[in-house]
């Protein structure tokens, strides 16, 4: 039986990312199941679901975190879906993206900048 942080991470996993939220789960059961339920504990049924941040603001400030990080696209590429999702436009994307640049320099922006051109051509399909 599934905690209620568990069941509350859930909803909000599928309400901000979708299939390819639900495709990371999946992809963790053979590895680490454990992690998996984290992951949707905590970020979701825990800092997600807060009522301070809508959930446009919140996908702006991952976005941002993860192009500058530069060095994870594959979460990036969720995470400017899950912006899509939650109603940001591709230039708010790209403007996000391309403000990381002033902060954590051009390489990592245009990993970003490359990264949101495959998850909009994706998209079209």
């Amino acid at each position: 039986m599934k905690s209620e942080r568990f069941k509350i991470g859930w909803e909000k996993l599928k309400e901000v990312d979708g299939s390819a939220g639900e495709n990371v789960v999946k992809s963790l059961k053979d590895i680490a199941p454990d992690f998996a339920d984290l992951l949707i504990e905590f970020p979701f049924g825990d800092v997600y679901s807060r009522k301070e941040l809508d959930l446009k603001s919140r996908e702006i400030a991952t976005i941002a975190a993860l192009t500058a990080m530069g060095n994870a696209s594959p979460q990036l590429k969720v995470h400017i879906q899950a912006g899509l999702n939650v109603g940001l436009t591709k230039k708010e994307i790209v403007e996000i993206i391309m403000q990381m640049s002033v902060y954590s320099g051009f390489p990592s922006a245009l990993n970003g900048l490359f990264a949101a051109k495959e998850v909009f051509e994706n998209e079209k399909k």
